[in-house]
């Protein structure tokens, strides 16, 4: 699906950028009708580094849509399984996600979340297409750094901050409409890779690419991304809300863990894990652990082991019914900062009697009992919800490594172990994992990242990732690889206007 060229770029809660296709107009035609102080012709936008940051700074407004990384995409990696119980019935807010019942024509969630991504891939190609055709003034010192987050030019750093939002979009979209690579080693249909911007709704037609092609895209933005990325930003916020060099190697141990390339796993991570505890990140931005997993999501969500994650404010919302909080806060009278309870916890999921999750563990804390029904309070904001939409943290790096050590090594890695130990004490110090071999070790580091992520959209891409069963949950039974409903299906909008385009039942 195509989007005409019209980009809004935010510059305050009220005043946009935006970009148009360059036109003749006469100067009775100007006086008429004269442009807005506050739009520029696209000839101009690539002019000066301040105007490219306020693109580069729609490019993230666009992926943290509410329909798509700031906020459903989370939600839908959660329902899928069996840890969440739906309450309402609501097709808005993801019942057939929950149902395993999505068609081509769901609205709400398959169209509206291929339409987002798509929508953000396209502006991001057109940017970078735009940075290529204005290359010319980009040379020094013409084109002066007046953007004190980088210590160089910025029209490399700014291309490198857009190719990792597209390696984001596409890995995203893989997760939900794609089979995974396991299956069939990244042979099986993929996405239509869209490498070039499109301003008109002409050029629809393309072919999907296999799995393992655009997984490949995903690692050579991501590499690109890594070698000209800002080490660091001078504050918090920025640290954790804009893409620098240790987020691109986070999002590629990720990468590398759904394509089960396990070695690969260990190289990125290496790169900034240290052999031992404490864990604390080697370079770039400082990344631990915090003492207490209460003050990850704690307002402002800025702290060194969030590596990414998209800000809202009261004039920039993920949206109507697209709030982390409002789909897992209690709703009613009885709950403090309510929320719409949508989904309560599973009594039989991950909230049941488990000696591998006792009281003792401080993530219990996140859950809270509101007339007889618990509920996720991860996203402790009320209305308007406005909690980060979590992307990329430190304890999923320690995870993501001590998987990949345990699976590709014999026995019980004391490495491996160290990791997996090094998130558990963090909110349980009465507790150590002591695994008997290592079927036993790779459960239990699986487990921890079902306790560790919940509600934070991982859920589903580890169980495809594996190719395993989805559990039932309620009334709804269990969903097999083999499902022609294990992979979403592609949008009816996307069959309709792209003629090359197949289906996931074929």
């Amino acid at each position: 699906m195509k989007f005409l060229n019209t980009i809004k770029i935010k510059t305050s809660a009220v005043a946009f950028l935006t970009v148009f296709a360059a036109g003749m107009f006469s100067c009775q035609t100007e006086l008429l009708d004269p442009a807005p102080k506050n739009q520029f012709f696209e000839g101009v936008v690539f002019d000066t580094p301040t105007r490219i940051e306020l693109q580069v700074n729609n490019l993230y407004t666009q992926v943290k849509s509410g329909q798509f990384l700031g906020g459903r995409y989370q939600v839908y990696g959660d329902i899928r399984a069996n840890d969440f119980i739906n309450r309402t019935t609501n097709g808005v807010t993801g019942y057939l996600v929950w149902q395993h019942t999505l068609t081509e024509t769901s609205q709400n969630d398959v169209i509206n979340m291929w339409d987002a991504a798509y929508n953000a891939i396209n502006q991001i190609n057109v940017f970078l297409d735009g940075m290529d055709a204005n290359e010319a003034k980009f040379a020094a010192p013409a084109f002066t750094n007046v953007d004190p987050n980088y210590s160089t030019v910025t029209a490399v750093n700014y291309r490198a901050e857009a190719r990792f939002l597209r390696a984001l979009c596409y890995h995203s979209l893989l997760q939900f409409y794609a089979r995974p690579f396991v299956d069939g080693n990244g042979s099986r249909p993929g996405l239509p890779l869209r490498l070039k911007g499109e301003k008109d709704m002409f050029n629809n037609d393309l072919a999907r690419s296999t799995v393992s092609e655009v997984y490949d895209q995903i690692i050579a933005d991501l590499d690109y991304a890594e070698a000209n990325l800002p080490l660091t930003y001078g504050n918090a916020t920025l640290r954790t809300t804009r893409a620098h060099r240790n987020a691109a190697i986070a999002l590629k141990t990720r990468v590398y863990l759904t394509k089960g390339d396990y070695a690969k796993v260990i190289t990125e991570a290496n790169k900034i894990v240290p052999a031992a505890a404490p864990f604390t990140a080697s370079s770039g931005v400082p990344h631990a652990l915090q003492a207490s997993i209460s003050s990850v999501f704690a307002s402002p969500q800025e702290t060194a082991e969030t590596i990414l994650g998209f800000p809202f404010t009261a004039q920039n919302t993920p949206g109507t019914q697209n709030q982390l909080g409002f789909y897992y806060r209690a709703g009613g009278t009885g709950a403090t900062n309510p929320g719409g309870g949508e989904y309560s916890l599973n009594p039989t999921g991950i909230i049941a009697a488990n000696p591998n999750f006792p009281a003792s563990d401080a993530r219990r804390g996140f859950f809270y009992v509101v007339s007889g029904t618990t509920y996720l309070g991860k996203y402790p904001s009320g209305t308007p919800y406005l909690d980060k939409a979590p992307v990329l943290r430190w304890s999923e790096v320690l995870l993501n490594l001590s998987e990949a050590i345990a699976r590709t090594t014999a026995g019980v890695d004391a490495r491996s172990l160290a990791l997996l130990n090094a998130v558990r004490r963090r909110s349980d110090a009465s507790f150590t994992w002591a695994p008997a071999d290592n079927t036993a070790l790779v459960d239990a580091i699986l487990f921890e990242r079902r306790i560790e992520f919940i509600g934070e959209g991982l859920r589903n891409s580890d169980i495809m990732r594996l190719n395993q069963t989805f559990p039932a949950k309620g009334a709804v039974p269990a969903l097999a690889p083999s499902s022609v409903v294990y992979v979403w299906p592609i949008p009816a909008t996307e069959m309709q206007t792209n003629l090359l385009m197949t289906r996931n039942d074929q």
